[in-house]
C-alpha cells in the first residue's frame, strides 16, 4: 500500500509540473500570490505587504498558498487560500502576476517575463548564506549543487527585497543576484516603527496569549544547525536553555520559545505550566517583538529586526567556535558588533537573566548605539507602502 501510494504521489508530482509550465507561459491575471516560509505560516514581510494591500487597495485579488494542515490562521484571519500544490493551486499560481515569497521555491515552478516574482527574504543575515557557506552540512544535497540550485533560483528573481545596506552587499555575492534590490527595510518591521498604534498593538498581543502586562516576558528565538538532523529536510532541535533554572529564580517571568520554522514543534512545554509558551506556530514573530522585553537568540536574524525595539539582547551561543569553524561561519565580528554580551553555558545565561530583571531590563551599551545605525536605518514611509507603489509605477 505505502509503494502504491509513494507511486501515486510521484505521478502527481510530475503532472503539477508538467500543468503548472503549459500555464505559466499563459497571459497573466492581476493577482497577487502569497506564500510564507513553504506554506506553513501567515507572517512575515509577505503578511505585512498582504495586510496592506487589503487595506489600501481592497479591490485588488489576493491569494495565499497553504499547506495542509496549517490552515488554522487562515481561517481565523479571514485570508483567502489554496492548498499548496493542490489543484486550485495549480490552476491560479502559474497565472498570477505577482509572486511575494520569502524562501526559495521549487526549481520547476517555472515564470515568463509577464510574471513578477518579489523575493522578501526574510531576514539580515548574521550567519552565511547561499554561495558564501564553504562547506554544505544538510542531508540530500553536495556544495556545488547547493550552489547551482541558490543561482538557479536567484536568477528568477525581478525584485529582492533588503532591510539595510549590509544586507544588499551580502545577497548579491551570496545569491550571486544580477537583479534589482530595492533597499526599503522590511515590511514586517513596519509595525515596529508605527509609534502612533504601539500600544494598542502590544495590548493585543497580550490578550491573544493570555498575558499580564505586569509579567517579565523573555523571547528565547534560537536557530537551527545544519548538522542536526533526523533526515533530509528533518532538523533536531536540541535543548540547551536553562528553563528551569530562570523560572525558579524569577517567579514573576515567562519564557516564550520561538524556534526556526525548521525545528519548530519538538520542545515539550507542558511541564512548565504555562511559564513556557511554544510560540513557534504563533501567526507572526513580530508581535512577539511588541510585548517582550527582552531578547535571546544566537545566530538568528531576529536581533536586526528586535534591535528597533531599543530593548536588551543576550547572545546564547553555546557552540560558537564549532558554528563559526564547521557548521556555517558568520559575516560578522560577533564580539565587535553584537549589542549584547555572549554567553557560553547556562549559568552565566541564568545569572544575566536575572540581573537584567533586577534591573527591570534597563541596559546600556555603546554597541548597542552603533548597531542599530548601521542595520536599522530610520524609514520614512513604510516599506509595504514603498514596494506597492514600485509595482504600481511599473505595471
Amino acid at each position: 500500500m505505502k509503494k502504491f501510494r509513494r507511486r501515486i504521489e510521484h505521478l502527481y508530482h510530475l503532472f503539477v509540473q508538467v500543468v503548472f509550465s503549459i500555464l505559466g507561459a499563459l497571459p497573466k491575471k492581476r493577482l497577487f500570490f502569497f506564500e510564507s516560509f513553504h506554506g506553513k505560516q501567515y507572517s512575515d514581510n509577505p503578511r505585512a505587504i498582504y495586510e496592506y494591500l487589503q487595506k489600501e487597495y481592497p479591490e485588488i485579488p489576493c491569494l495565499w498558498a497553504v499547506k495542509k494542515g496549517f490552515e488554522k490562521p487562515f481561517i481565523e484571519n479571514n485570508v483567502p487560500y489554496v492548498r499548496r500544490l493542490g489543484l486550485k493551486w495549480l490552476l491560479i499560481m502559474p497565472r498570477a502576476k505577482y509572486w511575494i515569497f520569502n524562501t526559495r521555491m521549487p526549481a520547476w515552478m517555472k515564470k515568463n517575463e509577464q510574471t513578477i516574482y518579489i523575493q522578501t527574504w526574510h531576514g539580515t543575515p548574521l550567519k552565511k548564506l547561499g554561495l558564501d557557506i564553504e562547506n554544505i552540512s544538510m542531508p540530500g544535497t553536495t556544495t556545488k549543487q547547493y550552489r547551482k540550485n541558490f543561482e538557479n533560483e536567484a536568477a528568477r528573481w525581478d525584485y529582492l527585497l533588503s532591510a539595510n545596506a549590509f544586507s544588499s552587499n551580502i545577497f548579491k555575492n551570496a545569491f550571486n543576484y544580477q537583479g534589482e534590490i530595492l533597499e526599503i527595510g522590511y515590511p514586517r518591521n513596519d509595525i515596529l516603527l508605527d509609534k502612533k498604534h504601539y500600544s494598542i498593538n502590544k495590548q493585543r498581543v497580550l490578550k491573544n496569549l493570555g498575558l499580564s502586562e505586569r509579567k517579565k516576558i523573555i523571547l528565547y528565538a534560537p536557530t537551527w544547525r545544519d548538522t542536526e538532523f533526523y533526515s533530509k529536510g528533518a532538523y533536531k532541535y536540541i535543548n540547551h536553555f536553562p528553563f528551569d533554572q530562570v523560572l525558579k529564580n524569577s517567579e514573576n517571568s515567562v519564557i516564550l520559545f520561538r524556534a526556526h520554522y525548521l525545528i519548530a514543534n519538538q520542545l515539550d512545554s507542558s511541564k512548565y505550566d504555562n511559564r513556557v509558551i511554544d510560540c513557534s506556530n504563533y501567526p507572526d514573530i513580530k508581535d512577539l517583538y511588541l510585548i517582550s522585553d527582552l531578547l535571546i537568540t544566537d545566530y538568528s536574524s531576529v536581533i536586526f529586526d528586535f534591535a528597533y525595539t531599543e530593548r536588551p539582547i543576550l547572545f546564547f551561543m553555546y557552540d560558537q567556535q564549532d558554528y563559526l569553524q564547521n557548521i556555517r561561519g558568520c559575516y560578522l565580528n560577533l564580539e565587535k558588533i553584537l549589542p549584547g554580551p555572549i554567553i557560553k553555558t547556562q549559568e552565566e545565561l541564568t545569572n544575566k537573566i536575572l540581573e537584567l530583571i533586577d534591573r527591570d531590563f534597563i541596559t546600556v551599551n555603546t554597541h548597542y548605539e552603533k548597531f542599530k545605525e548601521t542595520f536599522c536605518p530610520d524609514i520614512k514611509i513604510s516599506s509595504s507602502e514603498h514596494l506597492i507603489n514600485k509595482l504600481f509605477k511599473n505595471k
